[in-house]
């Protein structure tokens, strides 16, 4: 038996002065690897769900060894660099070593190890992760960034969480692999040319997850298989969602609905945004603009919409439990300076969803003023959460420092209405959330884009997003159609720019109306739900009659999909297959669709290729390969793997059905 290494089970140890580096099987074709200088191996799963015991062949041959669990093997060298390999014998990945170690294994002056843990002086580590880099590589994945790139490689990204930022920290790989850094501690990744790097500023251990796959999909499903799949979304999810920064009362929004339905507008769901309450961490309606809940929740379900309520997560030290959550250790803490997260129309801390008597606490007080009156769907706003002032070493949670843990914030914020939701009997779950990490799928976690600018480049920025998020494994995403930020309905300009959006909006997982309109509106008053304004209208009919026509158009499009929707959504809650993806997700041996960067497959049948620049009446469209298309505006029907332009009038969206498929569009 080697020195260094020795056999657990199904784990392959190998320890090495003080740090200890543990490789096991965790799924199909998957290892997790764990390595620590501390004491011992923490136990925390975080993102992965626990597995049962797998088979895996570990064999060693004095100072090296190796794990095989199907389609991928690891082979750990004399000096503890690690190399994975799939079922071919290529190269998957590869730890980067620089440097001349008593082994004598590696002869550089550079002196830089592929596993660095650089010492926090009285506390834990800043941990650095490197691999050798293929610049041939595409990368794909990892969440969703404000900026204009699909493929990955050579861009660095913020491992934090941030309003319009979710940290989704699992890449897929052009390679053959998919990569899970199972960390939930602020810090960076760098997919360079040179080398890839991923960093931790603060944590006790190396934790990833790694699996081998000869297509996409396959990659995709078992990093389903390792951290869950979505509920099945509820019927009424599928259709049109209308939402305005701010219906200010019950009549108000009562009367929208009941305008959607005198028009014979298809809708399923209608949202009241926040400040609806008294005060922020009150969690129930401020009844001088909201009488009578129980009356208005039964006329939307009478005309068939669900309703959809806003909750934050600010406590207001004015507010009623303010006193009680602090007394029990309910809120976030602050380090230094004054215990204030958030400063936004009060002196606000957020509620601390890593500890379980708090999540408690506040589901049985949405339950008692939202749940028990019907409204069984909620937004959790502010769910990254969004500091007043991003110091993220300033703030602690019941789990620890947030530098350590704190992107994980937006999957236990999901978890707390998640399985409150499930104590009341409900099953098929959706909440609409502004961020994620790794696993919140699992908890019903809708995710959209965040608060962004009404123009067509943040339209463009969302389209990637959009795509790499669901490859990230959330598979449920949507936008404020026409952005958050602006956006004035009488402005021709504004108007092209929102009709091409709700043309994409309608062919994404969930088709829903938003936005912070110009000019506002006046407060109603000076307190409680009163004291905040209200954004222009953002109906469908606010936008002129040409636009009301196009989305009207669009909207029919989309209930006529609904039984189509349904197998999407069959397909994200049993494998998690994204409804939206890359076209090479599909099509992943023609070469040329995985350049593509600005068009999608929504679901095996439908390529979209939305319209993304002002003034485009036209655009080149790549078909591909090894199926036939048919145009849906036109008719005409084309071989794939080849470009051509299509016409896209204002009023038409580039559609094309794959194979005949017998899908009805209109």
């Amino acid at each position: 038996m080697s020195d260094f290494f020795s056999i657990d089970g199904n784990r392959l140890i190998r320890r090495y002065d003080s740090e200890k580096l543990w490789i096991e099987p965790w799924g199909e074709n998957s290892l997790r690897v764990r390595a620590t200088n501390e004491a011992a191996v923490e136990q925390e799963d975080w993102a992965l769900l626990h597995q049962t015991t797998l088979t895996a062949k570990i064999e060693i041959n004095g100072d090296t060894a190796s794990i095989t669990n199907g389609r991928i093997r690891a082979v750990v060298s004399e000096g503890g660099k690690v190399t994975f390999f799939n079922q071919n014998n290529k190269v998957l990945l590869e730890e980067f070593v620089r440097n001349r170690n008593n082994l004598k294994e590696f002869c550089s002056s550079l002196n830089i190890d592929s596993r660095e843990f650089k010492p926090i002086i009285g506390g834990d580590y800043q941990l650095t992760l490197r691999f050798e880099s293929d610049p041939e590589e595409k990368v794909f994945g990892m969440g969703q960034y404000q900026h204009p790139y699909l493929n990955l490689k050579n861009c660095t990204l913020e491992l934090a969480q941030r309003n319009s930022q979710a940290s989704v920290p699992f890449a897929l790989s052009s390679l053959g692999y998919g990569f899970l850094w199972n960390n939930p501690g602020i810090g960076s990744v760098t997919f360079g040319k040179n080398i890839t790097e991923w960093k931790a500023f603060s944590t006790k251990q190396l934790d990833y997850w790694i699996t081998a796959g000869d297509t996409p999909s396959e990659i995709e499903e078992a990093y389903a298989g390792a951290t869950g799949t979505v509920p099945m979304m509820p019927d009424y999810g599928m259709g049109f969602w209308q939402c305005k920064l701010r219906y200010q009362t019950q009549e108000e929004l009562l009367s929208v609905a009941r305008e959607y339905r005198r028009r014979g507008l298809p809708i399923d769901v209608i949202v009241i945004d926040y400040f609806h309450w008294v005060k922020q961490g009150d969690w129930k309606f401020d009844r001088d603009y909201w009488p009578d809940p129980e009356g208005m929740v039964r006329e939307l379900k009478e005309m068939g919409i669900e309703l959809m309520v806003s909750v934050w997560p600010t406590v207001d030290k004015t507010c009623d439990n303010y006193a009680e959550m602090l007394q029990k250790g309910y809120l976030v803490r602050t380090e230094r300076g004054l215990r204030t997260t958030m400063d936004f129309l009060g002196d606000t801390v957020f509620y601390d969803p890593t500890n379980p008597e708090a999540r408690d606490f506040v589901w049985k007080t949405v339950k008692k003023n939202y749940y028990d009156a019907g409204i069984h769907t909620f937004w959790l706003d502010v769910a990254e959460p969004e500091y007043s002032v991003y110091d993220f070493e300033n703030y602690r949670y019941h789990l620890g420092p947030n530098v350590r843990i704190g992107n994980i914030y937006p999957l236990m914020y999901a978890k707390t209405f998640f399985d409150g939701m499930r104590q009341e009997g409900q099953n098929n779950i959706v909440n609409l959330l502004r961020c994620a990490w790794a696993g919140s799928q699992r908890y019903g976690a809708l995710v959209w884009s965040g608060d962004i600018d009404s123009s067509f480049e943040s339209l463009r920025n969302q389209f990637k997003a959009g795509l790499n998020m669901g490859l990230a494994g959330i598979p449920w995403w949507t936008t404020d159609i026409g952005g958050f930020h602006g956006g004035d309905p009488e402005d021709p300009k504004f108007r092209e720019c929102i009709i091409r959006w709700f043309q994409y909006g309608a062919f994404c997982p969930v088709f829903r109306l938003h936005g912070d309109r110009v000019p506002a509106g006046e407060p109603l008053g000076t307190s409680g739900g009163g004291m905040c304004y209200s954004g222009a209208p953002n109906e469908v009919w606010s936008y002129g009659e040409e636009a009301y026509e196009i989305f009207k158009k669009y909207m029919l499009i989309r209930e006529n999909l609904r039984p189509y929707i349904l197998g999407l959504m069959k397909e994200a809650h049993e494998k998690g297959t994204p409804p939206m993806r890359p076209l090479f997700y599909d099509f992943p041996a023609d070469a040329g669709t995985w350049d593509i960067d600005d068009q999608y497959m929504f679901g095996p049948d439908i390529l979209v290729a939305p319209v993304l620049y002002e003034g485009e009446r036209k655009r080149r469209v790549y078909l591909p390969g090894g199926a036939c298309w048919t145009e849906t505006g036109t008719g005409r029907t084309f071989e794939g793997g080849t470009w051509i332009e299509s016409e896209a009038p204002l009023d038409t969206l580039p559609l094309f059905v794959k194979n005949n498929a017998g899908i009805k569009i209109l």
